[in-house]
């Protein structure tokens, strides 16, 4: 096999560090196991962020999402941890992390995390109507 599972996440420099735009990643292939039962869990993960210096290496965060298909881990905890993982790889202005699982037993769990850098303060929105 080629590739491999990594919880390396490599980085590189983001190209316009002199504005304020926003990067959204859709992982639809997103596989744990239930802790207590063993069971696959699949999810639907959508990071956004808003870079600072850094911004995240897609194939790297590929390999990384692949390396959680073994381990058992809690909606709750899991989605943390790769929030934790990216915001200490890139150091972003804000990054969101919302992981929307499949059904399981009749339920379905959704788990959004945020972080915001420290005296960092978002622009306001422009809405652009159609006349």
């Amino acid at each position: 096999m080629p590739s491999k599972p990594s919880k390396d996440l490599e980085i590189f420099d983001n190209p316009n560090t002199n504005r304020d735009y926003v990067i959204r990643i859709d992982i639809p292939e997103f596989t744990c196991l239930c802790p207590k039962t063993g069971q696959p869990d699949f999810a639907t993960l959508h990071l956004e962020y808003i870079a600072d210096k850094a911004c995240v290496e897609l194939k790297s965060l590929k390999m990384y999402i692949w390396s959680f298909r073994d381990e058992g881990a809690f909606h709750e905890a899991v989605t943390n941890q790769i929030l934790d993982d990216l915001v200490v790889a890139t150091n972003p202005r804000f990054m969101r992390l919302k992981s929307i699982f499949n059904v399981r037993g009749g339920i379905y769990t959704e788990v959004v995390s945020e972080y915001q850098l420290s005296g960092w303060t978002p622009k306001s929105v422009v809405n652009l109507q159609h006349l």
